[in-house]
C-alpha cells in the first residue's frame, strides 16, 4: 500500500530538509525512518521531534528493555506496523523475552519473570486503555522507578502514541519486502490489550 503523502529521498529534499535528514542519520538512530519521513515536510517540526525522541528513547533513567516494552504496548494498542517492526527487534536485543514479545504480537497476555516488566506493562496498558493510571499501579511504579522514571515513562508512552498516529494516518510503509507483523483489526478501532495473568502480576 503506497503512502498517502510524498516521502522525499535525500536528493529530493530542500536544503532545510536535507540538514535535518543528515543530522538524524548521523545521530543514534542512524537512519530516517518511520514518522520522521512525514514530519520532514516541516523541517522545524522534524528537528524538534527527533530531539525529543532521542531523549525519550536513549537518554532516560529507564533500562532499555523497559523502554522498548512500553513502546511495544503502545504500538500493539494502535496496531502500528512500522513501530512494532522496529521495536520488536530492539526489545529482543535489549533482553525482553521473545515469548513475551510474541504473545503481545498475537494479542495474548504476556508472561514476565521480572516485576519491573509487569509494572511497565500494567502502567502502559492502563494509560492506553483508559487514559489514566490507577493509584496502586502508579504508586508501585514510583516506588520502583522514582518520580523522574514515572515522568519519563509517561512521556515515552505519549510520544510513541503520536508516532503510532502519524504512521497510521499517513500509511507510512514498511521497508520493501517486509510483511506486516501485526494482524489488522477486522472492525477497526484500537486493539484491546489483555490484562496480565496472575502469574505475571505476582512477578513469579
Amino acid at each position: 500500500m503506497p503512502p498517502r503523502i510524498p516521502l522525499p529521498g535525500p536528493e529530493e529534499m530542500t536544503p532545510a530538509q536535507r540538514r535535518v535528514h543528515d543530522a538524524v542519520v548521523s545521530g543514534p538512530r542512524g537512519t530516517l525512518i518511520g514518522p520522521l519521513r512525514a514530519a520532514i515536510h516541516n523541517p522545524e517540526l522534524a528537528e524538534r521531534w527527533s530531539a525529543l525522541g532521542e531523549i525519550l528513547r536513549f537518554r532516560t533513567s529507564l533500562p532499555k528493555r523497559l523502554s522498548e516494552l512500553a513502546i511495544l504496548v503502545t504500538g500493539r494498542r494502535w496496531t502500528s506496523q512500522v513501530e512494532w517492526w522496529v521495536h520488536a527487534r530492539a526489545a529482543a536485543e535489549a533482553g525482553l523475552a521473545p515469548a513475551a514479545i510474541e504473545a503481545m504480537r498475537q494479542g495474548q497476555a504476556p508472561i514476565f519473570a521480572a516485576v519491573e516488566d509487569v509494572l511497565v506493562y500494567r502502567f502502559a496498558r492502563a494509560l492506553q486503555q483508559t487514559g489514566a493510571v490507577p493509584r496502586d499501579i502508579y504508586d508501585d511504579a514510583v516506588a520502583h522507578f522514582g518520580v523522574a522514571g514515572v515522568v519519563e515513562l509517561t512521556a515515552l508512552i505519549g510520544y510513541y502514541t503520536m508516532v503510532s498516529m502519524t504512521l497510521n494516518a499517513h500509511e507510512i510503509p514498511l521497508p520493501e519486502g517486509v510483511t506486516a507483523p501485526l494482524e489488522a483489526l477486522i472492525l477497526g478501532g484500537l486493539h484491546e490489550l489483555p490484562e496480565l495473568k496472575e502469574k505475571s502480576e505476582a512477578g513469579s
